[in-house]
């Protein structure tokens, strides 16, 4: 298993990985479609990045690091391959993005999720996200819990 930077001929792997978590767990929004139709625009190009996980030549797993202003990234559209959950692919990612923000000297991560993720919460909360206050137009419907990580 290797975690590499995203090439653009990882597009369609990034979309389908996130599309299939989003409609097994919820539903997938405007925003979600916009974002997943073209990552290159959305989160490259201002300064974000998006990590893939490669087992052989298969897509597994990523993560998106989307900038929301200087210094402060979302941690966005993370989704492993059904047929490998459970295998802690997902806190390898994770430690994988927060160890690249912490290289890049950013400020702090954040994330939007669900009450009902009770195992991504656990996660978060193990890499020290900490519950904030949420905004009424936070840019999901379906997120009901906005965390923040201070990086150092």
């Amino acid at each position: 298993m290797n975690i590499i930077s995203f090439e653009p001929k990882y597009s369609s792997h990034f979309k389908n990985l996130n599309i299939e978590w989003l409609e097994k767990f919820f539903w997938v929004e405007p925003h979600d479609n916009e974002v997943l139709g073209n990552p290159e625009e959305f989160i490259i190009l201002p300064g974000g990045q998006i990590f893939l996980v490669k087992e052989s030549e298969e897509i597994i797993g990523c993560v998106a690091l989307m900038k929301i202003e200087e210094n402060i990234f979302e941690l966005t559209k993370m989704a492993i391959s059904p047929n490998h959950r459970g295998k802690q692919i997902g806190q390898k990612l994770m430690k994988h993005a927060i160890d690249f923000a912490n290289k890049m000297g950013w400020k702090e991560l954040i994330l939007y999720s669900s009450k009902k993720l009770e195992n991504a919460l656990h996660i978060y909360r193990k890499f020290g996200f900490m519950e904030i206050p949420i905004e009424e137009n936070n840019p999901y419907a379906r997120g009901d819990i906005k965390m923040k990580l201070s990086l150092s």
